[in-house]
């Protein structure tokens, strides 16, 4: 137990989501046009998994106890890291520590699915890097998302992890709460954190805006409060777009101390996951028929979800499909959210805002993602450094251009993000509501807001920018003894 008003905590954040199979590499102007805070600079809203830092200085005001930021780095999902990149940040981190100790806790955000050129699993290099500065017995613990790889490296490094619970990751300030309740316990001496995992043998995607992964989380929650010495309870989906050793679906449970009851918990419900797999993600159509299914609808907005362009997931979200069978069929009242494209987006800037001009956009990033746009369009609006809300925290999507042609109004930006929630359009000047159809790029984030906005939502799978099919998706280093590369793992 230590005395309360010496207890030293040293946090920081260090996070990205990386698609090994995008081309889209990136180096520390990702993460600067993201978030890069230095110690002490983080703002005082979190991003998707800073919160840590932010919710730590309540903690540790209201506790009377010292916190030591680090530096704070996240970048929007995107290809590998370059090694550079990473060492630099990393030791940036690993300095500042070292210039800290001796402290009695580390806490940190991290993301959990970055993959940098050299390092399959950067996460475990600093985890391991961490431990070996502070020792066997100072608490290490971390916050994660669930879309990451949780690798036997991380295990042995870290005393606990909380993984964000909901998709659309509408929680990751409640989980990060919860990850400094366990701490702040741990550090009074009032329990001692033990960490049970069990491998599902599986990759899947596990949205909770739907049954069965909505109930099943659920139950994680009323366990955690009724069940004797369970600390906290997290799924670690995985993540198919990272190629990488150790991909797959995790169970884990934190007990206080109990390890026999926690992995015997970890197990029960990595079975039952295991047991309702290829039963979570939500049906998908293709681009005719979705955009069938809109006209068919008789009011909107309809929302249409592109959801394998997905720049959450790595893409680049510069697919033009959908949009190609919106233009063929002569749709108006259709607003578009968002086509990635720097370039065109510069084109409309030099032009200004009521320039008429001949503009090419759109599908430059990669094979299987439709052809570029080409139309005579009308600038609108030209934002500097935009954002939209995602829950209690903002999105940048940088310099950004409202275009429209033939009843068509599209949003070009120049940051990649996905589409979080209907501010997105609002931001551009765009009323969300008095649209038809808008066409989004996002898997399930979108859904926690534009469903409150929506008469229907329809997901669509169009082109192939994103790997979206482990059992064909040429993996070179993941294992192929999961499902569904395998129908029965455990034989």
């Amino acid at each position: 137990m230590i005395a309360s008003l010496s207890v030293r905590v040293f946090t920081a954040a260090l996070a990205t989501e990386t698609n090994t199979f995008s081309p889209i590499a990136i180096d520390k102007r990702a993460f600067e046009a993201s978030l890069h805070a230095g110690p002490g600079q983080h703002p005082a809203t979190p991003t998707l998994c800073t919160a840590p830092i932010t919710v730590g200085r309540a903690v540790c005001a209201q506790e009377g106890w010292t916190l030591i930021e680090g530096s704070a780095s996240w970048a929007d999902p995107a290809g590998l890291i370059a090694r550079s990149t990473y060492e630099e940040l990393r030791d940036d981190i690993l300095g500042q520590l070292q210039a800290a100790m001796p402290v009695d806790g580390v806490v940190l955000g991290l993301h959990g699915a970055m993959v940098a050129q050299g390092y399959d699993d950067p996460e475990g290099d600093l985890l391991a890097r961490i431990r070996a500065i502070v020792g066997p017995d100072v608490l290490v613990c971390a916050e994660l998302d669930p879309h990451s790889h949780l690798t036997a490296a991380r295990v042995e490094a870290a005393d606990f992890f909380v993984a964000f619970k909901e998709f659309p990751h509408t929680d990751f300030v409640d989980r990060a709460r919860d990850l400094w309740s366990i701490a702040v316990r741990t550090l009074k001496g009032e329990i001692k954190p033990v960490m049970s995992v069990f491998d599902c043998r599986m990759i899947d995607v596990f949205p909770t805006s739907r049954q069965p992964m909505r109930g099943f989380v659920d139950r994680l929650y009323a366990l955690e409060q009724s069940e004797p010495d369970v600390l906290s309870l997290s799924v670690i989906h995985g993540f198919m777009a990272g190629d990488v050793p150790e991909m797959g679906t995790r169970m884990i449970a934190v007990t206080d101390d109990h390890a026999e009851k926690g992995a015997a918990l970890a197990e029960s419900l990595g079975r039952e996951l295991f047991a309702r797999r290829g039963t979570f993600m939500v049906a998908q159509i293709d681009e005719k028929a979705a955009v069938d299914a809109a006209l068919a609808a008789p009011a909107g907005p309809v929302v249409i979800a592109d959801v394998w362009d997905n720049p959450g997931g790595g893409t680049a979200g510069d697919a033009t499909v959908i949009l190609a069978e919106l233009i063929a069929r002569g749709i108006s009242g259709v607003a578009v959210g968002t086509i990635w494209d720097p370039i065109a987006v510069q084109i409309c800037f030099a032009a200004g805002e009521g320039a008429n001009i001949p503009l090419r956009f759109g599908a430059k990033s990669a094979p299987h993602t439709g052809n570029p746009i080409d139309q005579y369009v009308t600038v609108h609006r030209i934002v500097r450094d935009a954002q939209m809300r995602f829950g209690a925290s903002y999105a940048p999507f940088g310099d950004a251009a409202w275009i429209s042609f033939a009843g068509i109004d599209v949003i070009l930006n120049s940051t990649r993000a996905q589409s979080f929630d209907p501010s997105l359009f609002s931001a551009m000047g765009i009323d969300p509501t008095s649209r038809k159809i808008l066409l989004i790029k996002s898997t399930n984030h979108f859904y926690d807001s534009f469903s409150k906005i929506a008469s229907q939502i329809i997901y669509c799978a169009a082109g192939k920018p994103y790997p979206n099919t482990p059992a064909t998706t040429p993996y070179r280093k993941a294992r192929r003894t999961i499902w569904p590369m395998v129908e029965d793992p455990w034989a």
